[in-house]
């Protein structure tokens, strides 16, 4: 084996781990990747390009990739309004799939033959990024040492600070993960059900209860499913949800911890923090319900929630997933129009929701108030229809007691 080994590289312990220890022990050349599916300021970009050249990288390369993440599954998981146990809108996880494509692009391109993820044996990463893998690059070889050679994070913190690499105490403590949709938090209260997390562990909503700040009314604009405008200011999905984690996160919308099954049938736990996600979601879902008939809704939120585990669980690829998304997609040809929300203090609120395509507006009754779309006796013949089912049943069991009939051939009680 021979070429550079490409590092997918997120600044984190793990994989500031791997730089010197793949170079040491290959003895061959390290290319950091770090695939930008959001959460980097400019700022950010360019410490993990320092970091990486200061732990022995030979090259670092930061790939754009957030509309890409936004227009391959970001909107439909805003389609299916998605979140794993009816909690966590998969803030991490979902961008494996392409973070695994475009390092394993730059593989390609430097004329490497491995790459290496820091993914633990026991998280879902490992599985998200080696599917991902060899289905797109199947003649790449994958390294993960921090799971195959069992390290812990205080043996990678101490290999690190024996050659001079410095290791912050939040870095040692924490594993942190952000992108586009939000940040996961996991520590030592996350290895329990029990403790929450303290308050200077939260990333994005730090602080945002100490210091409470006053309610914000938002508009939030979709077209076809898809936010398009925040405040009537025509934006694109990217930096629109970008402006709203700035908004959201000081008033500490989207905090909250997921407990759920892990892809290996373990139970796992994990805070997170989701501004934007959150709003968005619950604003879309007001908008569906204006605009989609009930069946709509009741067959849609099945298939979401297949996809949304597909999605979760390293089968991104799977074909089923491309017919998820064709009747998700499907399904928000009416989804356009405005939601009026209330943020404050951790809490939201729909005020209004408007559009085109409102089936309440189309109709002329109004419920409780006047029919409109039939009389009297159509409710009342209505009402005798729907009840007959259940007076047939309950019409034969009274036949059945009335003859002595039972269960048990005949017997009596």
């Amino acid at each position: 084996m021979s070429g550079p080994v490409v590092v997918a590289f997120s600044g984190g312990l793990d994989t500031s781990f791997l730089v010197p220890y793949l170079a040491e022990r290959l003895g061959r050349p390290v290319i950091t990747v770090t695939v930008d599916t959001g959460g980097l300021s400019e700022e950010a970009r360019e410490d993990l390009s320092r970091r990486s050249r200061a732990l022995g990288a030979v090259a670092h390369r930061t790939v754009e990739a957030r509309p890409a993440f936004f227009q391959e599954t970001l909107r439909f998981l805003i389609y299916g309004n998605v979140r794993r146990g009816h909690v966590y809108p998969l803030c991490v996880g979902a961008e494996r799939t392409l973070q695994a494509r475009k390092v394993a692009e730059v593989a390609r391109e430097v004329g490497a033959s491995a790459v290496a993820h820091g993914s633990t044996a026991a998280g879902n990463d490992q599985v998200r990024f080696e599917v991902a893998l060899r289905v797109l690059a199947p003649g790449v070889e994958v390294l993960a040492p921090i799971r195959d050679e069992g390290f812990t994070r205080a043996q990678e913190t101490a290999f690190l600070r024996e050659r001079g690499h410095e290791v912050s105490e939040e870095r040692a403590a924490y594993s942190i993960n952000r992108g586009l949709w939000g940040c996961t938090i996991g520590g030592r209260e996350t290895l329990d059900t029990v403790d929450p997390l303290p308050e200077e562990a939260w990333v994005l909503t730090r602080g945002a209860f100490d210091d409470l700040r006053p309610p914000l009314e938002v508009r939030i604009g979709f077209r076809e499913g898809v936010p398009t405008s925040l405040d009537r200011k025509e934006m694109d999905p990217v930096p629109l949800i970008e402006a709203l984690d700035a908004l959201a996160a000081p008033r500490g919308i989207g905090r909250g911890i997921h407990l759920g099954d892990t892809i290996f049938g373990l139970k796992g736990r994990v805070a997170f923090e989701a501004p934007a996600a959150t709003v968005i979601l619950e604003a879309h879902r007001e908008l569906e319900k204006l605009v989609l008939t009930a069946r709509q809704q009741r067959l849609k939120d099945q298939v979401a929630a297949l996809y949304g585990d597909w999605v979760h669980e390293a089968l991104a690829l799977e074909p089923a997933c491309r017919d998820a998304e064709a009747l998700l997609q499907s399904s928000q040809d009416r989804v356009t129009g405005e939601v009026r929300m209330r943020m404050w203090a951790g809490r939201m609120e729909v005020l209004g929701v408007s559009s085109p395509f409102s089936l309440k507006a189309a109709s002329s009754g109004t419920y409780g108030e006047a029919a409109g779309e039939w009389t009297g006796a159509d409710a009342r013949g209505f009402a005798r229809m729907l009840a007959i089912p259940a007076m047939l049943h309950a019409r034969a069991g009274t036949a059945a007691g009335a003859t002595g009939g039972s269960e048990r051939g005949g017997e009596a009680p």
